[in-house]
């Protein structure tokens, strides 16, 4: 073979191999084009079904209105029935304070309530006296007016006898002795008269007297009966206080739940209003989800949930409702919040509590504590329950006093 046929031969060659690479290269950058493609069907794909339908977040926590245990009354811990973790109903007994002392102060209230029935039952039975004390003041007023009258006529008759037995002085028809006898008798009714006018007097003054003590008695009776006197109605106050106080030396559960927190020892002397244990109804749990303030345009009330806890894993799922927005994000209600007004702000996002419940029987299957971790989906093209507001959980939040949460 010539040295020129040989140059043809490579010359074919070599322009084969550059036709398969152009080809191949075509086929790889098709492949490409096509996974491309592909991906951007399946994100478009993943962001209408999903991505823009439910809002995530695992910044979100298990909590609820716990219920703090405290007593009303003073007194020595006598016994306590419950422990930690101990699982109560409402209107178990948890604590028990002696109640010695307060049995002696019901006992010395029964017995003021007692005297003051009889003393209001003594001012009636007074101011009957008065009223019939009345009434024998204006017979002695009557009695004395008539004596009055009587010395007055005496008087009169006894100076018309002196006139006449002077009248027959001058004849010598009278002696000296029956003269003197008829002015002795003159002085006589004078001192009676005067006698009868200072005992009318008196009679006026006594019934005047008479009249005003009835009065102060009726004050203290006026418009009421035993039942409802002042006094009987104060005295029944303090009894029914001093019961009361006394069945308050018993602390029963104000609502069903598990014990936590408990501080109180028997023998150990309380304080009213001294936080003894607490009762955390684990049957009544919500969700509190720290949402991105970005994420929360298409969130409302009314939406459905999906939550996770990390105490089950992904294998338990748990459902329920938005039933409320913060009125304030975290950093705002912080204990020293931010003070964005400074020369050297940084723009933070900020996180808004959505409160969120859960189904009691789901609950109630697999129940919860507070403080667990959550991982929470709400739905966003769910059906929505609320009717208080039309807009996003933003202005949802002015509706919070129209739509309550659900009983749980």
């Amino acid at each position: 073979m010539s040295h020129s046929d040989s140059q043809a031969i490579q010359t074919i060659a070599d322009s084969s191999a550059a036709g398969n690479a152009g080809n191949k290269r075509k086929k790889l950058f098709t492949i490409f084009a096509g996974v491309i493609a592909v991906a951007a069907i399946g994100y478009a794909t993943y962001w209408y079904f999903i991505g823009s339908r439910y809002v995530t977040t695992d910044n979100a926590y298990t909590a609820v209105e716990i219920s703090q245990v405290t007593p009303a009354v003073n007194g020595i811990v006598a016994d306590v029935k419950v422990v930690d973790t101990q699982y109560v109903r409402q209107g178990d007994v948890l604590v028990v304070i002696d109640n010695r002392d307060a049995a002696l102060a019901l006992a010395q209230a029964e017995a003021d309530l007692s005297r003051a029935e009889r003393r209001v039952q003594s001012y009636f039975a007074n101011d009957s006296g008065l009223a019939a004390q009345v009434l024998a003041r204006e017979a002695e007023q009557k009695r004395s007016a008539a004596q009055l009258l009587s010395a007055q006529a005496d008087l009169q008759r006894a100076e018309l006898d002196l006139r006449r037995r002077e009248a027959l002085e001058k004849s010598g028809s009278v002696s000296g002795e029956e003269l003197t006898n008829a002015r002795t008798a003159v002085l006589t009714a004078q001192a009676n008269l005067k006698a009868s006018e200072a005992a009318g007097v008196q009679a006026d003054a006594n019934r005047a007297a008479t009249i005003g003590a009835q009065k102060a008695s009726t004050v203290l009776t006026a418009n009421t009966t035993v039942d409802t006197n002042p006094e009987v109605t104060l005295a029944r106050a303090k009894r029914d206080q001093a019961k009361l106080d006394l069945e308050r030396t018993v602390l029963r559960a104000p609502i069903e739940g598990v014990i936590a927190r408990r501080q109180v020892q028997v023998g150990q002397r309380v304080q009213a209003g001294a936080a003894l244990l607490s009762v955390v109804p684990t049957r009544a749990l919500h969700v509190d989800a720290n949402f991105k303030e970005g994420q929360l345009s298409q969130v409302h009330l009314g939406q459905p949930v999906t939550m996770k806890a990390d105490i089950y894993g992904s294998a338990v799922e748990y459902h329920g409702t938005v039933v409320g927005v913060a009125g304030g994000t975290g950093s705002a209600f912080a204990v020293i919040p931010a003070q964005n007004a400074t020369g050297n702000w940084i723009k933070v996002v900020q996180r808004l509590p959505v409160r969120i419940s859960i189904d009691r029987k789901e609950l109630v299957e697999k129940p919860l504590s507070v403080g667990l971790s959550m991982d929470v989906s709400i739905d966003t093209r769910g059906k929505s329950s609320t009717t208080a507001t039309g807009g996003t959980a933003m202005n949802a939040v002015t509706a919070d006093n129209a739509i309550k949460s659900p009983t749980l």
